[in-house]
């Protein structure tokens, strides 16, 4: 039995071909994914392991590494700081044998067409902190010198020749305010990962850096390096001593460098997961594919397993014979896989090194666990995907060996499929319904849990629905493409389990994608619409990395030419009746001219009388109106008496609770500024939008955008996860591809005494092909329709959910979107017919016919 199941795998190479194609697909995928992922966190933690080379204790302020980030950064002006005391009374630590003020902060560089240089999150700037011998060990010069006084600044060598500064050079730099020129007066190189990872980092005095990125006479964190023989829990443990722990954080550089080797391994673990889920899928639609496979290859050998049977062997032997064949492929297509997806992993390396010259590369990791897992992937799948028709070939009775023709297919098998798949799907459809029209919080656990049951009960249910599906276009096909047509409509029902599993390729795919580009685009209106209904400013004035702007730019941007009305967006965190609450603050006297709110009752201009504005589902919540109090805690610790001047309807691009800026200012003078409304006497007009600009000095990192800008920016969003939502889906749609191919080759040697006939009663070759080829559109077709039409109801049903978050999402089905998806279903067809119906057109009439 061995030798037959070896024999079989050599006799059928070429229809076995395409489900070794598919296992190798799959688990190149899988393959590739842990080598690059593997190989890029190691690369980024060698990189990432020189931060702290010359740390041997750090001291941090615990809540300067939130600074920028948002409302609570202010609070760190109230609390005690590292300051130049500091650093002397660490200095005279016995065991420190130097101790380094550090300030680090954003900062944007221009090049000389006033682009900013990288990208804004890799943008910083810190102090040139040097020596006795006037150099900074951290940062070695390769030109000049480095900063001595305000207005001169170094630059990374990257950035340098990046814009093509050279020393003595006049460079733009910038924050979160009005930019400024400077001198540039030394060119350096470090390992510092900020540099060596591609971003941008500038060099400033201490005093200037202190002035521009934090505090006079502040720091963010003081870096101690121990004596040679001090250890660094010595060092730590004398820190301590002299700092209080309630207020400062205090790590070795070992501890440091842990913390950030798990974050490393946190970051790319994430990936890494995201990235085995679509392995996962197209692996997924292999087991179709080798499902098909093997139950065609035991239909077309029936004789030879029925004389198998009857010549002695056992069901065992039979089923272990298939299995064989299923092991053999397995292992032969995995080690192709594991070989393919290595060098698919270090393609993506290359291409990602390639995107970002910065971005830390390394040797090759190929880790013991990616090889063993890929090929028990491979092989376990295979294997477990001809289990099902290894059982039925061992049920072939040995009387089939006399049979002249097929055994008669039995319709109970199907009777049972149905009754499951109906209850499964039904379940699902059930769960996902009980989701979509729940307003709680198990809205969401209905949807994820119906979800799957659906997609299961519906891959079941594709026998079924095969039928009446294709029946309908039967009628079209018959009339259009004549005998042909009509031939090709019967093919594709006559064994509805092959359609089935052939289609399910194609609708696991098209499920997805159209899932995710229903939302997309149901998101996208939703943003449009909500934007365009409250927004009246002509431009909206933020920063690209999303930090706080500065409170001195309002001012400035208020007194360029055309603007007649601004108001900067403040943020801050108030404790309103016990619940901590975001607070939205608005210029008073400018919000009518701006934003757009529909009030319930009260009026906007309770704002100029020092009152604020709540929106109803807020008010409704805490049984508020127009006139009532409530006790409000905010940042200094005062408590206050707010009054509710009127109540606005819910607007999800405003705060539940809006208060003039005035008020805030009075009480957090340094509140987050998200951004600027901007109102111009003509409108959008390009000489109001570059008046806007110069007056932020034309910051490299500020955008000034109208209302269509930042529409076509969320857009962006979505469309460039849309289409790496669908590279990576790719993969299963080139899987789903193979599997049509296969079936269609398989089919028509199946049926090679069927196409003799056709031709000898006068089918030409060009009939043939296009009966196959009619056939495998229609089944293309036929996943497509299903998966189009599950994908859209699981996106209407997440649309609803999600509305809880996003108020007045409705679904947005994008028809353009979707008959794309069809026509290419359709292409997909065409192109999986080629080899299959040449090859069918081409079969020996004679030889065909006596084909036993």
């Amino acid at each position: 039995m061995y030798r037959t199941a070896l024999r079989n795998v050599l006799a059928h190479k070429g229809r076995l071909l395409m489900t070794a194609l598919a296992v190798m697909l799959g688990t190149a995928f899988v393959a590739g994914t842990l080598v690059f992922s593997d190989t890029m966190g190691q690369a980024v933690r060698d990189s990432y392991s020189k931060s702290y080379s010359d740390v041997s204790v750090l001291v941090s302020d615990k809540w300067s590494r939130n600074a920028d980030e948002g409302p609570q950064a202010a609070d760190q002006k109230k609390r005690d700081a590292l300051t130049d005391a500091t650093v002397k009374d660490l200095t005279a630590l016995p065991g420190a044998a130097r101790v380094r003020g550090v300030v680090t902060g954003f900062t944007a560089v221009a090049d000389k067409k006033g682009n900013l240089i990288g990208e804004a999150w890799s943008s910083q700037g810190t102090n040139f902190a040097p020596d006795a011998s006037g150099q900074d060990s951290r940062y070695q010069m390769v030109q000049g010198r480095g900063p001595k006084a305000a207005g001169e600044i170094a630059l990374n060598k990257q950035a340098a020749d990046k814009a093509g500064y050279q020393v003595g050079d006049k460079v733009r730099v910038a924050g979160n305010g009005a930019a400024e020129d400077t001198t540039l007066t030394g060119v350096f190189t470090s390992d510092d990962p900020q540099v060596t990872s591609g971003g941008t980092l500038v060099l400033m005095d201490t005093a200037t850096a202190q002035q521009r990125l934090l505090e006079p006479g502040h720091y963010n964190s003081i870096a101690l390096t121990a004596k040679p023989g001090v250890a660094e829990s010595a060092l730590l443990d004398a820190a301590k001593a002299k700092l209080p722990g309630d207020v400062f954080d205090l790590e070795t550089g070992q501890q440091l460098t842990d913390e950030q080797s798990k974050m490393v391994a946190q970051s790319v673990t994430g990936m890494k997961s995201m990235l085995l889920v679509f392995a996962g899928i197209s692996l997924f639609v292999g087991i179709f594919i080798i499902v098909n496979t093997f139950t065609m290859l035991i239909a077309q050998r029936l004789k030879e397993l029925a004389l198998l049977r009857a010549v002695g062997a056992s069901r065992v032997q039979v089923t272990d014979s298939v299995l064989i064949e299923a092991l053999l492929i397995g292992v032969i297509a995995s080690v192709a896989g594991l070989l393919l997806g290595i060098g698919i992993g270090a393609g993506m390396q290359s291409l990602l090194h390639a995107m970002n010259d910065g971005m830390p590369t390394g040797s090759l990791v190929i880790a013991p666990v990616t090889v063993i897992g890929t090929l028990v992937i491979g092989i376990v799948v295979t294997v477990l995907s001809a289990l099902i028709p290894a059982v039925r070939a061992s049920r072939i009775p040995p009387v089939a060996a006399m049979s002249s023709g097929d055994l008669p297919s039995t319709q109970r098998g199907l009777v049972i499929r149905n009754s499951i798949g109906t209850l499964v799907a039904g379940g699902g459809i059930a769960l996902i319904l009980l989701g979509a029209f729940s307003k709680g919080s198990g809205a969401k656990a209905f949807l994820e849990l119906g979800a799957p049951f659906t997609l299961i009960g519906v891959f079941i249910l594709l026998p079924l629905l095969s039928r009446p599906v294709v029946a309908l276009v039967g009628p079209l096909l018959a009339k259009v493409f004549g005998t042909p047509g009509k031939l090709a409509r019967r093919n594709a029902v006559r064994n509805p389990r092959r359609t089935a599993s052939t289609a399910a390729a194609l609708t696991i795919g098209l499920t997805l994608v159209t899932a995710v580009t229903v939302i997309g685009s149901s998101v996208t209106s939703t943003v449009t619409r909500l934007v365009s209904g409250s927004m009246k400013a002509d431009y909206t004035v933020s920063m690209a990395n999303h930090h706080s702007l500065s409170h001195d730019l309002a001012p400035l941007i208020a007194k360029a030419d055309g603007v007649t009305a601004v108001s900067p967006v403040g943020n801050v965190m108030w404790t309103i009746d016990g619940d901590s609450r975001a607070i939205e603050g608005f210029d008073a006297a400018a919000f009518d001219q701006l934003v757009t709110v529909k009030m319930a009752s009260g009026s906007t201009g309770a704002l100029k009388q020092g009152q604020i504005l709540v929106d109803d589902e807020y008010a409704g919540k805490h049984n508020l109106s127009q006139g009532s109090t409530v006790k409000a805690e905010v940042a200094d610790g005062k408590t206050l008496d707010l009054t509710v001047g009127g109540v606005f309807e819910r607007n999800p691009t405003l705060s539940p609770v809006i208060a003039p800026n005035a008020l805030i200012d009075q009480h957090d003078p340094d509140s987050f500024v998200s951004e600027i409304l901007v109102k111009g006497k003509d409108g959008e007009t390009a000489a109001l939008k570059q008046a806007v600009k110069e007056a932020t000095g034309s910051n490299p990192v500020i955008e000034v955008l109208t209302e269509k800008d930042k529409v076509a920016e969320f857009s962006r969003i979505i469309t460039m996860m849309l289409n790496i939502m669908y590279g990576l889906l790719g993969m299963a749609v080139l899987v789903a591809v193979l599997g049509v191919i296969n079936t269609l080759a398989m089919s028509v040697f199946e049926r090679k005494r069927e196409i003799g006939m056709l031709r000898a009663i006068g089918l030409d070759r060009r009939g043939i092909k296009r009966m196959v080829r009619i056939e495998s559109v229609v089944i293309s077709l036929f996943g497509a329709l299903i998966g189009v039409g599950l994908g859209v109801f699981l996106a209407w049903s997440a649309t609803r959910v999600l509305a809880a978050d996003l108020t007045g999402l409705t679904t947005s089905i994008p028809y353009g979107s979707v008959l794309l998806f069809l026509a290419l279903a359709a292409v997909v067809g065409v192109v999986a017919a080629l080899w299959p119906a040449r090859r069918a057109s081409r079969m020996d009439i004679l030889s065909s016919i006596k084909t036993d």
